[in-house]
């Protein structure tokens, strides 16, 4: 048996039908939808799968083209990097809406410089999809926003495509510890349904214009609040775990922490002599052996060994002195988060950590790599171009979501560009979590 592959490259003349109305208005026959730029669709498919999945350099990209006889420039190569993707966003926004209503997702954020301004890039995904989203902050407003879409929505729920505060923006007022009074304003106001966000912005200021400065800031909280109900309006997040690195923009709603995370703290210690050293030892032997226990409780969940877990959890983190005062505070901060590190035992469904660990998803490695093309980053220092900053984001995240759901990216690409040949299914329909 031998395979082989042809690339060879065409020349097609179009022959555009033109007329002329009576009142002086030229028609001229539109071409193949699928063209762009004087490129058809066979050569785009080919750019956008040898730059988002085969990390092909826009320069490496232009050399392998005009060596095969393709007449093209660096701008021309970019051009069909960012021009209509808007077949490929509007499927990336709904595989995150698909995704988030699922039991769980990892998120993590890197550093991704944009029109030469430091960025950064969060990543959302699970064991289905993968998506990112790259804005100036890594706050924890910026994080809800791109949650709900990258929007900024101030929203509690829709009610006649108008914008209103509900009762999950105020729970999360109350959860912030914003003062009593202060939501009680928000609460008993009249005007609770916002047209855009500047008449919310107008809002906020006329109720908290007071002058005495109040912590937490209850503009800041309300707004994060406000997003918190966008969210659950849209049915996100109801009973979703979000596991992180313990990062503070994370902590919202169902939390839960990474083991790798918690252990690398551990691990990072530095003790001055023996005594230290065979305690730090004891301590991370104890982790990884409880690490395993919790493993094997995912295969087979029952509620009388979650207690014996939970006890275990007491006996390793809770434990006195060891000799070793640094890694004895480290200990009892990580006790402090016990809820969150064994979140596992109320959902066995959940991992155990966002990080590659042998056969689990490199859910944040992806965020690490992103943009991927290193060489290139060291270069340029990122993206240019809104434009260019969406593109990476929305077929890097189509990319993973491919690859975990085992489907071809080039084969997706054809499709959705109206290339003939095999079918994929909207990725949002496989990521959607089946009925119960």
């Amino acid at each position: 048996m031998v395979q082989d592959l042809s690339l060879t490259p065409t020349a097609t003349r179009y022959r555009r039908e033109r007329w002329e109305t009576p009142d002086g208005e030229t028609i001229v026959a539109e071409v193949d939808p699928g063209i762009v730029g004087g490129y058809g669709p066979h050569l785009h498919r080919l750019v956008l799968a040898l730059h988002f999945s085969g990390q092909v350099t826009c320069e490496r990209i232009v050399a392998l083209l005009n060596g095969m006889g393709v007449v093209i420039s660096k701008r021309q190569v970019v051009r069909l990097l960012t021009a209509k993707l808007e077949t490929f966003r509007a499927e990336d926004a709904a595989v995150l809406k698909a995704g988030l209503s699922g039991a769980y997702v990892t998120v993590d954020d890197t550093g991704a410089r944009h029109a030469g301004k430091s960025g950064y890039t969060t990543q959302i995904g699970s064991c289905a999809f993968t998506t990112f989203r790259t804005g100036p902050s890594k706050s924890r407003l910026a994080f809800l926003s791109r949650l709900c879409g990258g929007t900024s929505l101030y929203v509690g729920r829709l009610l006649r495509n108008r914008l209103a505060i509900n009762d999950a923006a105020l729970d999360y007022m109350k959860g912030r510890d914003l003062p009593q009074i202060v939501i009680d304003k928000f609460a008993a106001h009249e005007a609770r349904i916002f047209a855009s966000s500047s008449d919310w912005e107008r809002h906020l200021q006329a109720l908290t214009s007071s002058g005495a400065k109040i912590l937490p800031d209850p503009v800041l909280i309300a707004s994060e609040a406000a997003l918190w109900g966008a969210i659950h309006h849209q049915g996100l997040l109801h009973d979703t775990v979000i596991v992180s690195d313990d990062a503070g923009q994370f902590r919202v709603g169902v939390h839960g922490l990474c083991w790798v995370h918690a252990e690398r703290l551990v691990h990072k210690l530095i003790p001055a002599n023996d005594k230290q050293r065979n305690a730090v030892e004891v301590a991370k032997r104890m982790i990884w052996w409880f690490y395993r226990c919790l493993k094997d409780y995912k295969r087979a969940p029952s509620p009388e060994q979650a207690e014996v877990l939970r006890a275990r959890f007491d006996r390793i983190f809770n434990r006195g002195r060891t000799g070793y005062a640094t890694l004895d505070s480290l200990l009892k901060r990580l006790h402090r988060h016990k809820d969150e590190l064994l979140r596992v035992l109320e959902r066995p469904e959940i991992p155990l950590n966002s990080r590659r660990l042998r056969s689990n998803r490199p859910d944040q490695r992806l965020g690490k790599r992103h943009p991927r093309l290193r060489h290139k980053r060291k270069i340029s220092g990122g993206t240019v171009s809104d434009k260019g900053r969406d593109a990476r984001d929305v077929m890097l995240g189509l990319a993973k979501t491919c690859m975990k759901l085992k489907l071809s990216f080039y084969d997706f690409i054809g499709d959705r560009l109206g290339i003939p040949g095999p079918k994929i299914p909207h990725l949002a329909t496989l990521v959607r979590p089946a009925p119960a």
